[in-house]
């Protein structure tokens, strides 16, 4: 009789799943920052700060947002194998971001399976939006599973005239800022009309993209706030915040946007996600006194129903981010 699996190591199976679904999460600029090891039975993720972008982040608070969802990712995919999970945030100055160890053999919900489900669906949708009103049922999932120190705060009628001023001030600052415009082309292949990916800030380069739901580049269009207030009076926004504004909050920030977003896609809908405006700090200070923010804004994303269809995005192969314990070379 052949011998029975030992399950005291990932099977290639698995280590193929666990793989593709980190590689499926959003990251800032699309450069997937983070490293995966999975030595024994457990699961590693790691940030990788020598993917940094020292002029659009310069504190590394989208890499860590982009960390936090591909834990989110990490999380459900030990859930569809079967597995309990127990997840140990590392709270270390290293870059170690968390461990995920099961802890037993569980079968996933239904909850966690149409999550894991919408991975694959999920895409940026940097278009507008159909004017079709989001039902408070299909809204509820969205924004009712944050991790705790996180909080959603839906845009509320008359919002808007604040947050379309902020955003033309934040905008206008960073289309004038040389480095940052520099470091925007490196990275993004301003010379390709599709970028390199969709990760947390893709460009938009179609005619139909807002202009405040891309990256602010030396040529964008800038419409006055008053027309952003217009557009963004018919749309649905989120502003998500994080109690603490530290690594621990900006992962968390991370696993409450995927968790988020993929919620929205297994309803129907698509997002798309904004965070460069918001590292312009007197646009943030701004904001959260004027919208009595219990926490420090992180993110602004964008929802609703889509007006045509969302644009496949560019993917690496799992052996680009999985690394063998002990050794330094991906397999």
């Amino acid at each position: 009789m052949p011998n029975p699996r030992d399950e005291r190591m990932w099977s290639d199976g698995e280590i193929e799943v666990l793989a593709r679904a980190v590689l499926r999460a959003p990251s800032v600029h699309n450069i997937q920052p983070w490293a995966l090891a999975l030595p024994d039975l457990r699961a590693e993720l790691s940030e990788r700060t020598d993917l940094s972008l020292p002029e659009h982040d310069p504190t590394g608070r989208d890499r860590l947002i982009s960390c936090g969802a591909a834990l989110e990712n990490l999380v459900l995919a030990v859930r569809v194998l079967g597995w309990a999970t127990e997840v140990e945030m590392s709270h270390g100055r290293g870059s170690l971001v968390a461990v995920v160890t099961p802890s037993g053999r569980e079968q996933p919900s239904d909850g966690e399976l149409h999550a894991y489900a919408a991975i694959s669906r999920r895409r940026s949708h940097r278009r507008p939006f159909a004017e079709i009103p989001i039902a408070p049922s299909l809204l509820a999932p969205v924004i009712e599973q944050l991790p705790h120190g996180v909080g959603c705060r839906v845009l509320r009628a008359g919002d808007e005239d604040l947050l379309s001023v902020l955003l033309e001030q934040a905008a206008r600052t960073i289309q004038n800022r040389e480095g940052l415009q520099r470091e925007l082309e490196e990275w993004t292949g301003e010379w390709r009309p599709d970028g390199v990916g969709d990760g947390l800030v893709r460009p938009g380069y179609d005619k139909a993209s807002l202009p405040w739901a891309g990256l602010v580049r030396r040529t964008s269009l800038i419409p006055d706030a008053r027309t952003l207030a217009r557009r963004l009076a018919v749309e649905n926004v989120l502003i998500f915040w994080a109690k603490e504004d530290d690594r621990a909050g900006h992962v968390a920030t991370g696993v409450a946007m995927q968790r988020s977003w993929l919620a929205a896609v297994d309803g129907g809908l698509a997002a798309s996600v904004l965070t460069q405006l918001l590292h312009e700090e007197a646009v943030r200070k701004r904001m959260t006194a004027e919208l009595n923010l219990p926490g420090h804004p992180q993110l602004i994303m964008r929802l609703g129903y889509p007006d045509g269809p969302v644009r496949h995005a560019a993917r690496r192969r799992p052996g680009e981010i999985v690394w063998q314990p002990d050794d330094h070379r991906p397999f």
